[in-house]
């Protein structure tokens, strides 16, 4: 007997719809048709739960086959939530730029460090493309950050791709405005989260 078998036998025999037994878990409807129809297993989290919610084992709701792919799908889950959260991190940390000094501004015949606000010796274009790709990376830390758990598969594809383009980005628009110091802090985070990328692969 499969996992989702036993589950709709253990909600039959206890009088519940897949609504009620939802309701029990703190899961939503379709998440238990998916177990019951054996098209994908809880975390296991969600396991502990169930196994509580009707008083049986762990052991006795699987198989030691399907204890692994849970096993399996967790660790996965896990990995990815701390790739996530590092990434996230290392955007958000592009904001320092706006606070210290990693630009040098000609003033007075002599180079000083400056923070990108208090930047005033490069072009205003120049200054208006650094604030963009800032801000557009910091925007994506926050949005890495807030949409931990959201399962929408262009999201899921293109977050990774998109803070690493910002990433590449900003190290380019840094090296060839002369901004070497704010250049190699960007370079540096970029080196980050491609280790993180390679060795969570």
């Amino acid at each position: 007997m499969t996992f989702g078998e036993k589950l709709k036998k253990l909600r039959i025999d206890k009088s519940l719809t897949q609504d009620e037994l939802a309701e029990k878990l703190y899961v939503t409807r379709t998440a238990i048709s998916k177990w019951e129809s054996d098209r994908g297993y809880p975390n296991i989290e969600s396991l502990k739960q169930i196994a509580k919610f009707f008083s049986v084992t762990v052991d006795e709701l699987l198989s030691s086959d399907e204890l692994l792919t849970i096993a399996q799908e967790d660790n996965k889950q896990k990995e990815k939530y701390f790739r996530d959260l590092v990434y996230a991190l290392l955007d958000l940390s592009i904001a320092m730029l706006l606070f210290l000094p990693f630009f040098a501004q000609n003033s007075y015949a002599e180079v000083q460090s400056v923070s990108l606000i208090a930047l005033d010796g490069v072009q205003p274009y120049l200054k208006t493309a650094y604030f963009a790709v800032v801000t557009a990376t910091v925007l994506m830390g926050v949005l890495t950050l807030c949409l931990q758990n959201c399962g929408l598969s262009v999201w899921l594809k293109s977050k990774t791709l998109i803070s690493l383009v910002l990433g590449i980005s900003l190290v380019l628009l840094f090296m060839i405005s002369s901004q070497p110091y704010a250049g190699v802090f960007a370079f540096v985070l970029l080196v980050i989260k491609t280790a993180v990328l390679i060795i969570r692969r």
